[in-house]
């Protein structure tokens, strides 16, 4: 394994920021242990899963197109790891059918503005600090904490909602277990990160990346839950 005493200070934080969701931001624990689901909730996460998803590709063909000109082999290897991924909006929107979303319903929808700061995040790595490593601690920072917290959702969602209902999720999770996403992103991660100062960069990616998300969840919450609760902006936590 690459660099293995980064990672496993990386994977150290990962588990910080997944115990301190859990703790922390609104309705974190309710697709893990709630026994009647908002559907709301559900339905609109899942709809802005397929939304990042979309907007990722373009991301990733940035990338693509950066290592064409600088590393063609990890251009190659990401190649392969994007068309595993390419289409895994398709497995999200056969699950919301099953409840009742059409993808006109769900293409129609406006990204949350999480959203947008996420995938607006990630581009501005690539083109304006003309460096993939936003983007590929990001991806290593979703495979890591989706492969510890997701089989547990699953789950729980399954029983509540039936099991065809979760099918695609299934498959999408299959996916990265099954492929070992996390030690290939890990590896590609590694090859950028060859300096203390490169170490620091990325902590302090994976640091907004957190934020991000909580923010994601936290305007999840207040637009499927309670509108009108007042919640605070995440505090940074640091790696």
């Amino acid at each position: 394994m690459k660099n293995a005493e980064f990672r496993t200070r990386v994977d150290a934080y990962l588990d910080q920021c997944i115990k301190d969701f859990y703790e922390n931001v609104p309705s974190a624990r309710h697709q893990l242990e709630a026994k009647e689901i908002n559907l709301a909730y559900y339905k609109r996460h899942n709809i802005e899963t397929i939304l990042r998803l979309r907007r990722k590709r373009t991301i990733d063909a940035l990338a693509l197109r950066h290592w064409t000109k600088t590393d063609p082999v990890t251009a190659k290897k990401w190649a392969h790891y994007t068309e595993d991924e390419m289409l895994h909006d398709a497995l999200f929107a056969a699950d919301l059918a099953k409840v009742g979303v059409s993808k006109e319903e769900i293409y129609a929808t406006e990204p949350m503005l999480a959203t947008k700061l996420l995938t607006g995040y990630l581009q501005y790595g690539l083109e304006y600090e003309n460096s993939p490593l936003a983007l590929v601690a990001s991806v290593y920072f979703v495979e890591y904490t989706t492969t510890r917290t997701q089989p547990s959702w699953l789950d729980n969602l399954e029983k509540a909602l039936g099991a065809d209902k979760v099918k695609g999720q299934r498959a999408h999770v299959g996916t990265d277990l099954d492929d070992d996403h996390d030690d290939f992103v890990w590896d590609v991660l590694a090859g950028l990160v060859r300096t203390p100062e490169d170490e620091a960069r990325t902590l302090a990616h994976l640091r907004d990346i957190y934020q991000l998300w909580q923010l994601y969840f936290l305007e999840l919450h207040r637009l499927t839950v309670d509108p009108h609760e007042r919640l605070d902006l995440p505090t940074p936590l640091d790696a």
